[in-house]
């Protein structure tokens, strides 16, 4: 039997902490958002319709769960979601992809909860933002685009140290030479109040 010594608490505290990392709080907020399109034309490019699999050059990095991937399988789903994607980055109509997102019937599924807390950042609903956002890391803690959009949104929101958190946590998942990496420590290099374009 363990003896619970203040040692073995604190390492047992800390070997929790570092397999299971929580997403901080994230402050109250206000204010305006970017403008613009997505930080990585690689990683945002829809996939072509002969290739019902967006989510695999996505925004996840490392291990995937094929229970997850598998909503791309389906071709009304993979369909529904680059035609979501289309009016997001090409249509800027974002109050409409919200609506072709959610009639997906997947709004748990991170990708798609990703794109609608990006679709209420840009019409300036920051609140709805940040509980789709977490809706979306909730779903996957390593959906590393994610990670690279709440930063914007912690930036766009003056929390600049939360921001740095998302940095670190995208050096973790896929390291410091991908695009969500590059994109969201430019963004952090710019001076406090910069309009981000992202």
């Amino acid at each position: 039997m363990t003896k619970w010594t203040p040692t073995v608490l604190s390492a047992a505290f800390l070997v929790v902490l570092f397999m299971n990392p929580a997403v901080p709080p994230a402050r109250a907020a206000g204010g305006g958002g970017g403008g613009g399109g997505p930080p990585g034309e690689d990683i945002m490019r829809p996939p072509p319709a002969s290739k019902p699999t967006p989510g695999a050059r996505s925004s996840h990095r490392g291990k995937k769960n094929p229970d997850k991937q598998s909503l791309f399988d389906d071709p009304a789903f993979a369909k529904g979601y680059r035609d979501a994607y289309a009016t997001i980055y090409e249509r800027h109509d974002y109050t409409s992809a919200i609506e072709q997102l959610q009639a997906l019937g997947h709004d748990d599924f991170a990708n798609v909860a990703n794109l609608i807390g990006y679709s209420y950042r840009k019409l300036g609903d920051y609140r709805l933002s940040q509980v789709w956002y977490e809706r979306a890391l909730k779903s996957d803690p390593n959906h590393v685009l994610t990670w690279n959009y709440y930063g914007l949104w912690q930036i766009e929101q003056g929390n600049r140290d939360q921001a740095q958190y998302h940095l670190n946590r995208i050096a973790a998942i896929c390291g410091t030479d991908c695009e969500e990496y590059r994109t969201l420590a430019a963004a952090l290099e710019q001076p406090p109040g910069t309009t981000l374009v992202y």
